[in-house]
């Protein structure tokens, strides 16, 4: 106990010179930050340069928030109609595989047949994870990466508590579903 209490206080008076002071050169306060919801011009949107101050500025903000919106659902949709494909296209390709390889054991390539030789299904169970494909999975993960990325900008748009951004992509989000949606 008694060595252990001599080591903490050697680890106390050691500073090595620095300061330990984390004050410089940060400033903790939130600027002009409204913390509750509001109409009112002027917040930072994900630049500190962007920040919409005139009425005409704030518009043309939710019009790019509403069309960013809306490219965000057909982004969604084209990764749907992607992975549709993909998926039919992993099965047939599983499924020629299959056949070849049913053909190729097939009693009449083998000159002696034996009596004791089984067939091979003729209905195979089907696989319950598709097979990694470069030309598949590697778009995929692209089209993740700008979702995402166009998700993580709405959320950065919320926090800022400006109500026509939150209006503008709703609206955005909902106008894109009514369009693409049905995909």
């Amino acid at each position: 106990a008694f060595l252990s209490l001599l080591l903490f206080r050697t680890t106390l008076a050691h500073e090595n010179g620095m300061d330990m002071n984390m004050d410089h050169g940060m400033s903790m306060n939130m600027g002009n930050v409204i913390m509750y919801l509001h109409f009112t011009p002027g917040d930072n949107l994900w630049f500190l340069g962007w920040a919409p101050r005139s009425v005409g500025s704030m518009v043309g903000t939710c019009i790019g928030l509403f069309m960013l919106a809306i490219a965000e659902r057909w982004l969604a949709t084209m990764r749907s109609i992607m992975e549709e494909s993909w998926s039919t296209l992993a099965e047939i390709a599983s499924t020629n595989n299959i056949n070849a390889s049913i053909v190729a054991t097939s009693p009449e390539k083998c000159p002696n047949p034996s009596p004791k030789v089984e067939q091979p299904s003729r209905n195979p169970l089907r696989r319950r994870v598709p097979p990694f494909i470069l030309s598949h999975d590697v778009p995929r993960g692209i089209m993740e990466l700008a979702i995402a990325s166009i998700k993580i900008l709405f959320m950065l748009s919320f926090m800022t508590f400006q109500l026509g951004f939150i209006f503008a992509i709703i609206l955005g989000l909902g106008v894109g579903e009514a369009l693409f949606g049905r995909y």
